[in-house]
């Protein structure tokens, strides 16, 4: 079994002779409004730094995530990205026992390849003893969990992805108690995921960042991060938008034959198909709109598909493909 990433535009679209602009990427649900407008200026003024090294850490930015999570910043372990703070956790907690409660994020399997795996939606099936590894909200369903009651009452170590998280309108547990580990990502909700930024946040950060190999965060990316950090206007649109594009894909969903949308809170749509998702896909694909085929992930009904909430144009181009489609198997 082998669950991969979506995003994959640029290496799509090179096997086709695609120029990638032309290409509406539904696999990975980025932020739909892009960067923060202030967000390119950013780089362009970071361009100057890169002749010279990066902190170690840059406080300005630990600083500026501290204040945009109610955390404190030596809490924050800042990271190239969430997948690389995963496989750092994994080398990090050397668990002998870890559980992935499924359906988790792809790179979980790669840096925990000998876990064992528990039904998210079934609380009572999860190990009280070992590492156990929880998606808040599940992805690819958008499912909430009920978290808070339950972190506060088990004891072994957790690691929670959040990576999704400021898009739901739901609680962080970050904090929460000793040997809670809670991931973060800047790509998704900021539409940075080029620039590679993730963080951690845990009790024992101080002794984590010990261990870690310095200037994984580069100067474009600090910067960027800055810029889009303080738009606030810019988020609010965006939570305005996702509500309401998420809202115009459900229903419009529903009107089609064999389809079957499910609730969420994240900006992506987890639908189920009464036919093959690959032959939904490879549909989509001729028409130059990638989605995400989720056959075979660990603790997802299939056939199924997610598919990104993006703008009212790109939405109304994958429902019209969409209609496209006929199975006669």
């Amino acid at each position: 079994m082998e669950v991969t990433h979506g995003g994959n535009i640029f290496a799509v679209s090179r096997e086709h002779g695609w120029d990638w602009r032309d290409v509406l990427d539904f696999s990975a649900s980025i932020n739909p409004l892009g960067p923060a407008p202030g967000v390119n200026e950013a780089i362009c003024r970071g361009i100057g730094r890169i002749v010279h090294y990066p902190e170690r850490e840059s406080a300005t930015l630990l600083r500026a995530l501290s204040d945009a999570w109610k955390v404190p910043a030596p809490c924050i372990v800042p990271g190239n990205g969430a997948s690389e703070l995963i496989h750092f956790l994994a080398g990090y907690l050397q668990a002998p026992k870890v559980t992935l409660a499924v359906p988790v994020f792809s790179e979980f399997h790669r840096a925990f390849p000998e876990a064992a795996q528990v039904p998210a939606a079934d609380p009572s099936a999860w190990p009280e003893d070992g590492l156990l590894v929880l998606t808040q909200p599940l992805n690819p369903t958008g499912t909430p969990l009920a978290l808070e009651s339950w972190l506060r009452r088990t004891r072994h170590p957790v690691v929670l992805d959040e990576s999704f998280l400021e898009f739901t309108g739901l609680p962080s547990m970050a904090l929460a108690r000793p040997g809670l580990y809670v991931l973060r990502s800047l790509t998704k909700f900021y539409a940075l995921p080029g620039l590679r930024l993730g963080a951690l946040i845990a009790q024992d950060a101080p002794q984590m960042r010990q261990t870690r190999p310095p200037w994984q965060v580069n100067v474009l990316a600090s910067e960027a991060a800055l810029a889009a950090l303080a738009d606030t206007a810019h988020a609010a649109s965006t939570l305005d938008c996702v509500g309401q594009e998420r809202a115009f894909l459900m229903h419009a969903l529903q009107e089609l034959p064999g389809v079957e949308p499910q609730p969420g809170c994240a900006n992506y749509v987890f639908v189920r198909l009464a036919y093959p998702a690959q032959a939904l896909a490879a549909h989509l694909l001729q028409r130059r709109i990638l989605v995400r085929d989720c056959e075979g992930w660990p603790g997802v009904p299939s056939p199924s598909v997610r598919i990104a909430v993006r703008t009212r144009v790109e939405n109304d181009a994958l429902l019209r493909a969409w209609k496209e489609f006929s199975w006669r198997g």
